[in-house]
């Protein structure tokens, strides 16, 4: 089965953990030095002698203002409600394409059954060009054309294998060892879980504008952390030496705070650099609403014009090819029509019901893309409860 969704998880995990890190202050650092020792004279290398010799331990800590460690927080806090986003966009993508492979495998096997059915009927046409050769009513040439459209069948069922084979395995990419059981029956693709109306006002939904305006709220938080390194941290050391005996010990306190010289071309480029980047980020997920909000309307309306064309199918198409050759076979039995009269209404027929069963998956594709573009409430109430 596939791994995006645990992997999300664990970069939302990871994301929440960096934010309680960055919260804290930075460790204290510890030091140890030897100061001012001789190495030449009559106190050379000597510890204790020389008035200068130092032999020093101390601490230093870093105060990283409240306001900045905050900001560090609150960043990798958004960016784990990416990470979160980036699972919903994962299942949704996860859905659409595990529906494809199990559309596409569905149909071909309709195919298949489809093909087995008219070779049948073909080679029942055999017998009978056979018949009529052998009482002198047909020709050698009706036996030959007969046999000619069952290896056509025959032909194109080796294709449809392959084809399913290939549909399986796509499958398996997605629901594993499960792929090689037998197809639950096949739900109803005649009405949509959301109407055209529906998408266009919740379209905001859709797990890439939930994963876009996440982004946007990143940046956002990068853009504060931005706002807070113009304002620099202090450090404080405190350290301990020890002399010889003869002189005394002391005690050093240094405070540090780095000079912002040229805030111009450092911090105020830093901040800039990220509110650009945030305004990036808001013009693609407008750009993407647009481009979500045209396609979701395509897609229905395309869906709607299939349905009509089944139905034109259904109404007339298939009944009008089966009559068709139903008249032709019945005409050459009488002896009033050639064979050829026959196998052309025949292979009319078999192009007639793929043609169906293509539009069919076709017009199940575009349900499975619409039913799957926003995600179900279970979804969002799964997110909060591995947030909590």
């Amino acid at each position: 089965r596939s791994r995006q969704l645990p992997a999300q998880d664990a970069a939302a995990l990871a994301a929440r953990e960096r934010a309680i890190a960055a919260g804290q202050l930075p460790d204290p650092v510890l030091k140890a030095s030897l100061t001012n020792l001789p190495v030449d004279g009559p106190d050379r290398f000597s510890l204790t002698r020389d008035f200068m010799t130092m032999r020093s331990i101390g601490v230093m800590q870093e105060f990283t203002r409240s306001d900045k460690r905050t900001a560090r927080a609150a960043r990798f806090a958004r960016e784990a409600d990416v990470a979160e986003a980036a699972r919903l966009l994962a299942l949704a993508e996860l859905r659409r394409a595990t529906a494809t492979a199990w559309l596409e495998r569905h149909y071909l096997e309709r195919v298949r059954d489809e093909q087995a059915s008219l070779r049948r009927e073909a080679a029942l046409q055999i017998e009978a060009a056979d018949a009529a050769y052998r009482g002198g009513r047909g020709s050698q040439a009706d036996v030959f054309a007969a046999r000619s459209a069952v290896a056509r069948i025959d032909d194109e069922m080796l294709q449809t294998a392959r084809q399913i084979t290939t549909a399986q395995t796509r499958l398996a990419r997605w629901v594993g060892t499960a792929a090689d059981q037998p197809l639950a029956p096949a739900p109803s693709f005649n009405r949509l879980l959301f109407g055209l109306g529906d998408l266009m006002t919740r379209i905001e939904e859709h797990p890439r504008i939930v994963w876009l305006q996440r982004q946007e709220a990143v940046a956002a938080a990068r853009a504060d952390v931005a706002r807070s390194n113009r304002r620099a941290d202090w450090s404080l050391e405190l350290m301990y030496s020890q002399r010889g005996p003869a002189y005394s010990n002391m005690v050093s306190v240094n405070l540090s705070l780095p000079l912002q010289w040229d805030p111009a071309q450092r911090q105020d480029r830093e901040l800039a650099a990220t509110l650009a980047t945030q305004q990036q980020v808001r013009d693609e997920r407008d750009e993407t609403l647009r481009e979500l909000m045209a396609n979701a309307r395509a897609m229905v309306q395309e869906w709607q014009h299939n349905r009509d064309r089944l139905a034109l199918f259904d109404a007339q198409l298939l009944p009008l090819a089966s009559e068709r050759t139903r008249a032709a076979l019945a005409a050459y039995r009488g002896g009033a029509g050639p064979l050829v009269a026959v196998l052309d209404a025949r292979r009319n027929e078999i192009d007639t019901r793929l043609d169906q069963l293509r539009l069919a998956m076709e017009t199940a594709t575009l349900w499975a893309s619409v039913e799957y573009m926003l995600p179900n409430p279970s979804d969002l109430m799964t997110t909060v409860e591995q947030k909590q």
